[in-house]
């Protein structure tokens, strides 16, 4: 099934006012992310103060690493001939990768700001995070933007703005079917087993699925950022092996080689 996609980016005009199908997606993700953080909290019984504060310092951290990384990591080159380019994130060019990044800078800010310990709130903010990031994707669908590879059957969508009459893979829609997944799995494992596991289970399990699913789904993208063009990974490949590693790190150490060294150390104590 072949569909064409020839949506116009632009959702409404009123005046010099234009708001794009992106901008409200990235608004819809915004609220949704909060309003589950709010259920969350009141479920936990954690002070509503604290998610207003911290809400501000990660939605900047997201919007300055979204930004950065996109300029840093796959277009460098361009930004550097283009400098004026940088500021103007209405032209596109906001990088997940970097999204991440600017959040857990800006959660380590806000946390020693406030003199409060990283696994506070670490757990339970991740919950909603692949939420937000499925209506980005979608929007991207709608901008026509980080395509998919050529299917080479009939199969696929034709970005007919782009000029285009074959069909490629719709990865935008496939990272946000992945995202979906993710946060459902995050979602309902947290509000059954968030007292019975260790602190920042949740943070890695995130890791672990989200930046999982990221590395496959990159197989079907036509990006492939400044990388040699015959080096077997992309940019996005590279960049998600980082936190899968680190997640597999961590619950190997906190399910087996801690309970492992915890029996030694105990044996040779007595």
């Amino acid at each position: 099934m072949i569909f064409i996609n020839d949506i116009n980016p632009e959702l409404f005009s009123y005046g010099p006012l234009t708001v794009r199908w992106y901008g409200m997606c990235f608004l819809i993700g915004i609220v949704l992310d909060y309003l589950i953080l709010v259920y969350l909290f009141r479920k936990r019984g954690l002070a509503l103060s604290y998610l207003d504060s911290l809400v501000i310092y990660l939605f900047f951290g997201l919007l300055i690493g979204a930004r950065l990384g996109e300029i840093l990591f796959y277009e460098p080159a361009y930004y550097l001939q283009n400098p004026s380019e940088i500021l103007k994130i209405w032209h596109g060019g906001l990088a997940s990768h970097g999204a991440a990044i600017g959040i857990f800078f800006s959660y380590l800010l806000w946390i020693r700001i406030h003199k409060i310990s990283f696994s506070k709130f670490a757990d339970i903010l991740v919950i909603p995070m692949p939420l937000a990031a499925m209506f980005v994707r979608i929007g991207n669908f709608f901008n026509s933007e980080i395509i998919g590879t050529k299917t080479g059957t009939d199969y696929g969508v034709i970005f007919k703005k782009l000029g285009e009459d074959f069909p490629r893979h719709p990865a935008q829609l496939y990272e946000a079917f992945l995202s979906f997944i993710v946060f459902l799995v995050l979602f309902f494992t947290y509000k059954k087993y968030y007292k019975k596991v260790p602190e920042l289970f949740f943070l890695f399990l995130y890791m672990l699925l989200y930046f999982l699913g990221r590395f496959f789904v990159e197989f079907f993208k036509d990006l492939h950022g400044p990388l040699p063009e015959n080096f077997s990974l992309t940019m996005g490949q590279v960049l998600s092996s980082i936190p899968i590693l680190i997640s597999v790190g961590w619950f190997l150490y906190s399910f087996f080689i801690k309970s492992i060294l915890q029996k030694s150390y105990s044996k040779n104590k007595k």
